[in-house]
């Protein structure tokens, strides 16, 4: 089995933005289709970074807005608020715990990518900036990296909840549970150790829980990935950002450890790689390819295309004659409101009928109720009727 890195994130804010997972969006500064697929990669991977090394200044930056309202108050209004000063405070302490992991990824990215780590991480922390009147941080020239970066390296945090805090059980459970009931059910009567020949791919593996779940039932992964080292390695405070709908503050700053389990002991059949890449692109182009997966698992992934039907039509391509494609989450289109992006947006009846027509045979179709990176303490939570089923490629 093998998983392919290319998802979004769903961001709960708001104005409800367009997100699955820790990838972000390709910055179109630069003009990838002129480029080589890889050197684009390689551009819009170290966007990604240097948005992470910013994490710290742009966070303590919004919070002295906060610091900064709190002063502006009437002495009286202070005084039935003593703590709050104290708990802004307090965020600034944990955007740095957060900060401590984000580095590492950083550095190790970055020795991944060929880049000095040391020179990312340094880009971050010494960012020119100066305070106005006002207690406000202001950048030097212009804003190194833009709302929308940042916004996903929050939904970042939040992902490593739902993939490998116990805090993410109930979604992990809601999402990757049927999805792992459904191999059984098609594979239940192959022992563990003879899952080897079973290629499965997921797309959109975000940060690999699902696709390490998977590889730990035995079937084949290819390649390898860096693993932690040690449960609860990591503390983090991934709901400090935003201050609505908290029902304590105990709550909002209390830390996540992660990962709730050290993702190392997998069956001797698990080989487990990462492809980076446009899905289309990196599967779509490669005939040689066609008909060389006997599973894909897309979780909410397919409406991150610009087209779903060119997603449909690669995942039919690239399974094997009755193989079978796996499927849950919702239909919102990530880039139904993006300016200067191509959309295509069918209803959920529309892509089964596509899919029918493609050549897959639904098997096992039902609606499941999920949240998605939700504050498990928060006084808000979208909830998702995801459509699950299980479809087959017909033979010819």
């Amino acid at each position: 089995m093998a998983t392919h890195e290319h998802s979004h994130t769903h961001s709960h804010s708001h104005d409800h933005g367009h997100e699955y997972g820790p990838e972000q969006e390709h910055d179109h500064d630069h003009d990838d289709e002129q480029l080589d697929p890889a050197e684009a990669e390689r551009i819009h991977l170290r966007t990604v970074l240097t948005a992470f090394t910013y994490y710290k200044a742009h966070s303590r930056n919004k919070n002295h807005r906060r610091r900064h309202d709190f002063l502006a108050l009437p002495e009286h209004h202070k005084r039935l608020i003593p703590d709050v000063l104290e708990k802004i405070d307090k965020v600034d302490r944990c955007v740095e715990k957060n900060m401590i992991m984000l580095r590492d990824i950083v550095k190790c990215a970055g020795m991944f990518m060929g880049i000095d780590p040391r020179a990312l991480v340094a880009e971050g922390s010494q960012m020119k900036v100066k305070i106005n009147k006002r207690l406000f941080l202001i950048y030097g020239d212009k804003p190194p990296v833009t709302p929308m970066d940042m916004d996903k390296v929050r939904s970042t945090l939040k992902q490593f909840v739902r993939d490998w805090a116990e805090e993410g059980k109930a979604e992990r459970d809601a999402t990757y549970g049927p999805i792992l009931e459904e191999l059984e059910n098609i594979y239940g009567d192959v022992d563990v150790k003879d899952r080897g020949n079973i290629r499965i791919l997921v797309p959109g593996a975000g940060l690999g829980r699902l696709a390490y779940d998977i590889a730990s039932k035995g079937f084949s992964c290819q390649g390898k990935i860096k693993l932690i080292s040690k449960p609860a390695e990591y503390e983090i405070y991934p709901f400090i950002h935003s201050f609505s709908n908290i029902r304590a503050s105990e709550q909002q700053l209390k830390p996540i450890r992660i990962p709730d389990i050290v993702p190392s002991q997998l069956p001797a059949t698990a080989d487990f790689s990462m492809a980076a890449g446009e899905f289309v692109e990196v599967y779509g182009g490669d005939e040689d390819g066609y008909g060389t997966w006997d599973v894909v698992v897309t979780c909410f992934f397919i409406d991150t295309a610009t087209n779903i039907i060119s997603y449909l039509e690669v995942i039919h391509n690239i399974l094997k004659e009755g193989g079978t494609w796996i499927n849950i989450g919702p239909l919102l289109y990530h880039f139904e409101d993006i300016p200067g992006e191509g959309s295509i947006e069918l209803s959920l009846e529309e892509v089964k009928r596509v899919s029918r027509d493609i050549g897959f045979e639904f098997k096992n179709e039902k609606t499941i109720n999920t949240t998605y990176t939700s504050n498990p303490d928060g006084m808000l939570k979208y909830v998702y009727e995801c459509a699950f089923w299980s479809a087959t490629k017909k033979s010819k």
